[in-house]
Order: structure tokens, then sequence, then C-alpha cells
């Protein structure tokens, strides 16, 4: 072994494990980003079903419902809509992983003919 290369496999061991100890981090912070992206989304889905259910009844109860659920699932109720018997709503949920606030959207209207609707289309 020649004397100048003593001690350079420590420094290509750091370098690897330097490495691996990154994409570790970006693959672990990936997935922590996405699980909060599909918790904003079913929060989102749940508070516009609740809403829906409650459409019959007007804004106030339908938005009511929503803000409930969206609380139960630790998002926050952004914004809340009604158009005929379909709601659409925004919910806000504070970011574990990054100084931010992940937001997601989501309509809801029925699934079957409006009662008293002639033609079971709904609207």
């Amino acid at each position: 072994m020649r004397r100048g290369d003593a001690g350079s496999a420590t420094v290509w061991w750091v370098s690897l494990c330097l490495l691996l100890w990154f994409v570790t981090y970006a693959v672990l912070l990936t997935a922590a980003a996405r699980l909060e992206r599909d918790r904003a989304g079913t929060a989102a889905d749940l508070a516009a079903l609740a809403a829906a259910a409650r459409a019959h009844q007007g804004t106030r109860a339908a938005c009511a419902a929503a803000r409930s659920t969206a609380e139960a699932n630790g998002a926050a109720l952004g914004s809340c809509g009604l158009s005929g018997h379909t709601v659409s709503v925004t919910v806000t949920l504070p970011s574990t992983v990054l100084p931010s606030t992940v937001r997601a959207r989501s309509r809801a209207g029925p699934a079957h003919g409006i009662p008293g609707d002639i033609t079971g289309q709904g609207p």
C-alpha cells in the first residue's frame, strides 16, 4: 500500500454513510408529506359527505356538519359552499413535516335523484 492512500477507505465509508442517511431522510420526508396529503384529502371527503347528507336542511346545517367532521379528523374547515344539493368544501391541516399547512378540496352531492324530482336524475 502506498503511504498516500492511508485512511482513504474511511473517507469513502463516511461518504457512503452520509449519502445513505440523506436518501433515507428524503424518502421518509416524502412519505410523511404524502401521508399528510392523504389525511387532508380524507378529511375533506368525509366533511363533504357529511355536509351533503344535510344539504336538504340548508347551508348552515350542511356547513356545521362539515365543520364538525373536519375537526373530528384533525383539520379545519376553510370554506364550505352549497350549490343546489352539491356541497364543496376546503379543509386545511397543519403539517408536521414542513412549516406550512396542507389544503384539500372535495365535492359531494346526492347519489340518487332529489326527492320531488320527476326525472330522477337530480340537478
